[in-house]
């Protein structure tokens, strides 16, 4: 009898063991045999920064999954217009869908309750996490303000050797830059990169310019004139267009004025003026989260980010952020060095950017300030940037028509 209870334990045993190979080899089977097809909205195509960083991405998908993906990308869409592109994605069998402009966020998202068993990813967006909350509805961003501060201390650098080499005064150090509209993403990163330049040269101060569009390349050159008129010596930018580095680029050689961009290099249309870039890299995030949905994975458990909720951030420590291309030509000497410290010192989370004896007021109601001797944590708890003081002491918000 023992014997028979024996073999019968065993057998059940082998028949589990059985059971679990079998199922696990069907999963591992039909995970490899399964395909996903990815739409990705734009509001622009390749001529704009902004829009080709993300089309980086493409062939990089393709190149990881291979046979097992469809990507596609559907360029110039305008806001309000959003809908219809999110119609077509639909109808052509999309499993994931990236939305990257702040202003698809709100249509998106009701396009996730409208179609649960779509993925939907939005791109600099804040709405993850609000009521109502969809678990195939997420948000991503990186924390660019690192790499705006290693821009701005690029920047310094070069204030910093134009000023010992007799080019300006220390009361000429003045810097310029070309912002979209004033919203918390675009005020965090020029103030990020102007302590970025005050950490290297303390009497600079900088002078900013809205244009209230994301894609004009004639206001945001004519912009960028504006601000060489005020006297700016270096210029950054948030909007989309190579107006800007084109602007500083034409400079009169008498008077140089240099460039920083944003979301690609500027040497091949300012060789001169140009020093160096920063962006977001959103290829690490694209590439996991479609391979989560080939997976069947919950994405905030497949990708390496910080993340609360439905809403995701990295920065130079997961690849995230990324400098492009440093002007040696044109950069002060030390920058390269001085560029991969501060890199290592963001992955050791050891810089403290938006910390200092300032004070700064909220444009949209003066009775809010914040005074940053008591630092500000960006990114503390979502991943679109939230830091939108403006230092008044330091920074002057000029008009296009002044």
């Amino acid at each position: 009898m023992k014997k028979i209870n024996i073999v019968s334990i065993v057998t059940c045993l082998l028949c589990i063991l059985l059971a679990y190979e079998w199922h696990v080899n069907v999963e591992k089977k039909n995970n490899e045999e399964k395909t996903v097809t990815v739409g990705i909205i734009l509001d622009g195509d390749e001529s704009t920064p902004y829009n080709n960083n993300f089309l980086r991405a493409v062939p990089m998908i393709e190149a990881e999954y291979g046979d097992r993906v469809k990507v596609i990308p559907i360029r110039n869409i305008h806001l309000d217009h959003e809908h219809e592109a999110l119609d077509e994605l639909v109808e052509a069998g999309c499993d994931i869908i990236f939305t990257t402009s702040y202003g698809y966020g709100n249509m998106a998202k009701v396009y996730a309750g409208r179609y649960p068993d779509i993925v939907f990813c939005e791109a600099t967006c804040d709405n993850a996490n609000t009521d109502p909350v969809y678990p195939n509805y997420h948000t991503f961003m990186g924390r660019i303000y690192e790499g705006r501060y290693i821009s701005g201390v690029v920047a310094g650098y070069k204030l910093e050797q134009m000023i010992a080499e007799g080019e300006i005064s220390a009361d000429e150090a003045i810097i310029g830059y070309v912002a979209a509209y004033s919203t918390p993403e675009i005020i965090s990163g020029y103030t990020a990169f102007f302590l970025g330049v005050r950490s290297v040269v303390p009497s600079a101060r900088m002078k900013v310019c809205y244009t209230d569009t994301w894609s004009d390349y004639t206001l945001e050159k004519s912009s960028t004139e504006k601000l060489i008129e005020e006297g700016c010596v270096i210029i950054s930018q948030h909007s989309d267009t190579i107006g800007p580095a084109i602007a500083c680029e034409e400079a009169s050689e008498d008077h140089p004025v240099y460039h920083v961009g944003y979301n690609q290099s500027m040497l091949d249309v300012a060789p001169t003026a140009a020093l160096v870039s920063c962006r977001i890299n959103w290829i690490p995030y694209m590439i996991d989260t479609v391979g989560a949905v080939l997976e069947d994975k919950k994405i905030e458990d497949y990708v390496d980010a910080a993340y609360w909720g439905n809403d995701m951030c990295a920065g130079f420590d997961k690849d995230w952020v990324q400098m492009i291309e440093l002007n040696e030509i044109s950069a002060a000497p030390g920058t390269q060095q001085k560029i991969e410290e501060l890199e290592e010192e963001f992955k050791r989370g050891s810089v403290h950017v938006f910390k200092g004896d300032y004070i700064g007021v909220n444009p949209d109601d003066p009775s809010d300030t914040w005074d940053l001797n008591n630092e500000y944590i960006e990114n503390r708890s979502q991943s679109a940037p939230s830091f939108h003081y403006i230092l008044n002491d330091a920074i002057e918000i000029i008009e296009i028509s002044d």
